[in-house]
């Protein structure tokens, strides 16, 4: 009914804005024809009529015109996969472009003033900040540790699925884990969504998602602004949403604070080094900047982060491994080739043993699996559009006039499709185009720009592959999948994250473990 009703109300105001865009873009000498400035392919307004199918949308545009533009009244929203503006925008010209007031408008209900959504001197304080504690060696074990003890728990929960013979969501249970490893990891916070027992946990996971998704929705409806004023429609919802999840990370923030206060009272030198706690540390020293709201739009970014980069990654991981059924075999012999499991009984027992077993020097050693999972970022990246806006008047490398407060967006999910990137079989899932002589080799990060790239390249990168793989050992070792409808339609969710659309319902079978 959101989009219905949109809509209705969109045809006539997108004409409007088309005539108005134009008479105003054509007084400034950015007519539709002035080859100074990338091809015109309508206006923003135009990817509500292609909601749906963004991703894929942008992609057709890009097959013929690898940096084109949609008007706005007042200016011009680019596109462009091509990899020397990406580049330019992310690395050369740096400084030459920022988040800009639209996007900080969009973003603020939900993110806030977190790393994603500023720029200037409030990103670089929790940049460093969150730099320095990726860099320790603390955070890394207990994240290794973390990430195996809720392998462990997803092992479990697939063995009842497995041993009953019924289907489940993957997708479902994955965000579930994520979220555990990242509310255990980045705050301190223990939640067990996996197992139920947090009922708060669930219900924040579904808001935060839904809450995406509405945010995302702004970009494309031009009453947003209105409906958020009067507090009806999707921002209505949005409200609700934004509300449930402040209380739910105020009460993370309230009892961290609380567990620290009790540690250094009882001079523990236990202190987890998690992230919100360095945050808490600093908040000390400049009481008036790091408030309470701070923090929460800081955990609120490494939410995103930390849950839907890794959940989603492996949720398309498994669909194609299961569209592919050589390569998921290829992926499970890796696994047995380099980790033994030394018990000789097989059953639950086994299951701790063996992700214990799934070190640093074990992990690295598996280099199609970390093709096979790049391959999968390659095709469906974790974060599909990002862009950044232009704080003066530029010319990108392609030759095109960019104006102050223009936007220019770099397209991942329609780059990883394109064949002027990756040749013929740029739409293939093909793990091996990452390897040479059976080790991965990287590629450039404004080719393969799933990560981002230049100086806000993803710090958690490392973490995330390590994440993944011990996930991915896990459940190779002990199942192979399948498809519960060989038939099922699969496409995504339009936000800022590539969610599937309607989960991944599959089976389990269990392996031989001899």
């Amino acid at each position: 009914m959101e989009v219905l009703s949109t809509m209705l109300t969109f045809i006539p105001f997108s004409f409007l804005c088309l005539f108005l865009g134009l008479c105003f873009m054509m007084l400034k000498g950015k007519s539709i024809g002035n080859s100074n400035y990338a091809p015109c392919k309508g206006t923003v307004f135009n990817q509500l009529l292609h909601f749906k199918n963004l991703h894929d949308y942008h992609t057709e545009l890009a097959k013929t015109n690898p940096t084109f533009r949609l008007l706005t009244p007042d200016q011009s929203e680019l596109y462009t996969v091509d990899t020397r503006n990406v580049e330019h925008i992310l690395k050369t010209k740096f400084d030459k472009y920022s988040k800009g007031k639209y996007n900080q408008d969009v973003l603020s209900d939900l993110f806030g003033e977190g790393i994603f959504a500023v720029d200037g001197e409030k990103w670089r304080q929790q940049r460093k900040l969150a730099s320095y504690e990726f860099s320790t060696r603390v955070l890394r074990d207990f994240s290794c540790s973390v990430f195996r003890r809720n392998a462990s728990k997803l092992v479990r929960v697939l063995s009842e699925f497995s041993h009953r013979g019924v289907a489940f969501d993957l997708q479902d249970l994955l965000m579930r884990s994520a979220l555990d490893s990242i509310c255990e990891v980045g705050f301190g916070t223990e939640l067990n969504c996996l197992e139920e027992s947090s009922k708060e946990g669930v219900e924040f996971m579904k808001a935060f998602d839904e809450s995406n998704a509405l945010i995302y929705w702004r970009y494309v409806d031009p009453f947003w602004k209105i409906k958020r004023f009067l507090n009806i429609g999707s921002e209505a919802t949005l409200k609700k949403k934004v509300k449930l999840m402040d209380d739910f990370v105020h009460g993370i923030i309230k009892a961290r604070k609380a567990q620290l206060t009790v540690q250094q009272e009882e001079s523990s030198s236990n202190v987890k080094e998690d992230i919100l706690s360095r945050f808490l540390m600093e908040s000390k020293k400049d009481p008036k900047t790091m408030t309470d709201k701070y923090l929460r739009d800081i955990i609120m970014n490494f939410m995103l982060a930390g849950k839907d980069s890794s959940a989603n990654t492996l949720t398309w991981f498994f669909y194609m491994l299961c569209k592919n059924p050589l390569l998921q075999e290829k992926i499970a012999q890796e696994v047995r080739d380099n980790v033994t499991c030394y018990s000789s009984h097989e059953g639950e027992e086994n299951i701790d043993e063996f992700v214990s077993n799934l070190t640093d020097d074990t992990i690295d050693k598996m280099h199609y699996l970390h093709a096979a999972l790049t391959e999968t970022l390659r095709l469906y990246p974790a974060v599909p559009l990002d862009g950044r806006t232009a704080n003066e008047a530029d010319i990108l490398p392609d030759g095109y006039k960019v104006k102050k407060g223009d936007g220019v967006y770099y397209l991942t999910y329609s780059m990883g499709r394109m064949s002027s990137i990756w040749g013929e079989d740029a739409e293939e899932f093909l793990p091996q185009r990452w390897l040479h002589h059976g080790v991965f080799q990287p590629q450039s990060p404004f080719k393969f720009v799933a990560f981002h790239g230049g100086p806000r390249i993803c710090l958690g990168k490392e973490f995330s592959y390590r994440q993944m793989k011990i996930v991915v050992m896990a459940l190779l070792r002990f199942f192979r999948f399948k498809l519960a409808n060989e038939t099922q339609c699969v496409t995504y969710k339009v936000m800022f994250t590539l969610q599937m659309d309607k989960g991944l319902p599959l089976y389990a079978l269990p392996r031989s473990l001899k």
